[in-house]
């Protein structure tokens, strides 16, 4: 199966200029956590991510109010994507190497073409599974995928008392 056949084809997107309220508002509307960030030079190009945990943690670390942080200033600039003609294989790997939920996807010459999530690929291997042939995507590997891209990023210290 290939990425085309089960990613979000209408995809929002906003620019490093325009503000975290309005890709707060974007997400809120669209019922999705992640923006992708094209460049304001206007040729589409992708320049970043959006995740709804980079506003929270901008708003917090930086305490000013939505409307004054620009997504440029709390974007990952790296950018994690795959193609509309990958198979779900291919798009899970990525996901569980880069821990990340959502991939932007590019077609041929590197245009957004959609979105895959982690929720898409969970949801094709129930609708697979419930249909009793065999299937291509599967729950055992979604829960793969999601455990990976839950682990913990890096051992957290904890202070020891006497």
């Amino acid at each position: 199966m290939k990425v085309e056949q089960l990613m979000t084809r209408d995809v929002k997107v906003c620019t490093e200029a325009d503000t975290l309220n309005r890709a707060a508002e974007l997400m809120w509307d669209c019922d999705c956590g992640c923006i992708p960030v094209i460049g304001a030079n206007g040729d589409g190009g992708m320049v970043g991510v959006l995740t709804d945990r980079d506003i929270a943690m901008a708003a917090y670390t930086q305490g000013k109010q939505l409307w004054a942080i620009p997504v440029g200033a709390a974007m990952a600039h790296k950018v994690v994507f795959c193609h509309a003609g990958d198979g779900i294989s291919q798009a899970e790997a990525l996901m569980r190497d880069n821990q990340v939920r959502r991939l932007p996807v590019l077609d041929q010459n590197e245009h957004l073409v959609g979105i895959l999530s982690l929720n898409d690929v969970a949801r094709e291997a129930q609708r697979e599974a419930a249909g009793g042939k065999r299937a291509e995507v599967t729950t055992e590997g979604v829960s793969e995928t999601l455990a990976s891209v839950c682990r913990s990023r890096a051992p957290r210290e904890v202070a020891v008392t006497a």
